[in-house]
């Protein structure tokens, strides 16, 4: 019998749901891809190259406005390479005080992730608004976690979006008691619904497109790394920060105006389920427990669980945030006296995307020469492309062209990739032969 070998040319100009702009190109004949594009549109925001001059001061604030959903993980990261370089350790008080920014970046950007961009695709809606007619408990839940985690970020940032509490050495001031105790009541009625909605996602029928791939995430031996620690894939490596460069690499494609980044020459992927893959064992029992009760096994290699590893994460957020809050509202000094150097820094933080690496040179008076930052999505966009072409390929090449714009969709979606600061509606073209 002659094999069909139908040629097949997919446009998709603009993914929904995603938090920026990016489009597919899909070029098939039969049932092999030949060609299979993910072009991310990122216009030339020059951020590396206008924080050249910069005063160390100003670098954390300024970073903060690479993305208005992850600022702080921005800010964080720089701001604790220079304190590498200039030898500032923080007390005890101070790391916890970061974390509970940290665990509140997380709350709020994966609860606005499953709730209003991911759960439309396991609950049969085209966008959350249309969903929110026949699930309104949904919205309000996932407004309910936005809640609690924004007043994590507003404790110790002056406000949610884009905050200013952060710097070199500290914080500008401490919470007050009335704030901290607001914060607290707001997590620990948060704590409910998000146990809620890890069984949720524990009921959703998930597709399952597993296959082999790498996997990279920091790793601290005693907790969940969030804010820290070793640069650790599940084939073997154990890096420290200052040897991110010797692996990890970034390069142009023609399709895309984003940079594409390759672990010794090969796409990896970072975010929720990396970081669970690698650190499971690390979670408080209680939060295992509730995962082991919900049927979850980690690790594990189908992209379609990264909604049950965020829900997973946000609930250990506020387990954590509310340990952090039962203590007392912290007192003293905000922030430790900073004295600049020359040199080279380097640091990562787990972004709720996933890995932040930034590297930073100075000059004596802490002015900054160079620098580079490497967000999460560049270091996923590999990744996704190579998961594209296997789970496409399985899924079959014979479905109509609504059906394969929607399936990329969803896959697409699973890496919550953070391009802009803008969502566009997705046209999609595709040409038979």
């Amino acid at each position: 019998m002659k094999k069909n070998k139908r040629r097949i040319a997919l446009k998709v100009p603009f993914v929904t749901r995603l938090e920026g702009e990016g489009s597919l190109e899909l070029s098939a004949r039969g049932d092999r891809i030949e060609k299979l594009h993910l072009a991310i549109f990122e216009p030339p925001r020059l951020f590396e190259k206008f924080l050249e001059g910069r005063d160390y001061q100003e670098v954390p604030d300024l970073n903060a406005r690479i993305c208005g959903i992850c600022p702080m993980a921005y800010q964080l990261t720089s701001i604790q390479a220079m304190e590498q370089l200039f030898g500032i350790v923080l007390p005890t008080p101070l790391v916890q005080l970061r974390k509970l920014m940290n665990l509140g970046e997380w709350v709020q950007s994966h609860a606005l992730h499953i709730h209003f961009l991911a759960a439309p695709d396991f609950l049969g809606f085209d966008h959350a608004l249309a969903m929110a007619q026949q699930h309104p408990e949904v919205l309000r839940r996932g407004m309910q976690l936005q809640e609690a985690g924004n007043a994590l970020m507003t404790l110790l940032g002056g406000r949610s979006v884009h905050p200013v509490g952060l710097q070199v050495g500290g914080f500008g001031r401490l919470p007050d008691m009335a704030r901290w105790d607001q914060a607290r009541q707001l997590v620990e009625k948060a704590l409910p619904a998000a146990e809620q909605l890890v069984r949720w996602t524990a009921g959703l029928t998930l597709p399952d497109y597993s296959h082999d791939f790498t996997w990279v995430s920091l790793t601290e031996p005693d907790t969940y790394a969030i804010n820290g620690g070793r640069l650790t894939s599940n084939t073997g490596l154990s890096l420290g920060y200052e040897d991110y460069a010797d692996h990890f690499a970034e390069h142009q494609e023609p399709h895309s105006t984003a940079l594409y980044s390759l672990l010794d020459g090969k796409d990896y992927l970072v975010g929720p389920l990396a970081r669970m893959n690698n650190s499971f064992a690390q979670l408080p029992v209680e939060v295992q427990a509730l995962a082991r009760e919900c049927g979850f096994n980690f690790p594990n290699r189908n992209m379609f669980t990264s909604i049950q590893a965020r829900a997973l994460e946000i609930y250990w957020a506020l387990f954590e945030a509310s340990r952090l809050l039962a203590q007392d509202c912290p007192t003293g000094e905000a922030n430790l006296p900073v004295t600049p150097r020359a040199g080279e820094c380097c640091f990562c933080t787990e972004a709720p995307r996933g890995m932040i690496y930034h590297h930073y040179r100075l000059d004596e008076q802490g002015k900054l020469l160079s620098c580079s930052i490497i967000p999460p999505t560049s270091q996923n966009q590999a990744r996704i492309e190579q998961d594209l072409k296997i789970s496409v390929t399985r899924f079959g090449l014979s479905h109509s062209d609504l059906e394969l714009k929607l399936f990329c969709e969803r896959l697409i979606r699973n890496y919550d990739p953070c391009i802009s600061c803008s969502t566009h509606f997705l046209q999609f073209k595709m040409q038979r032969g």
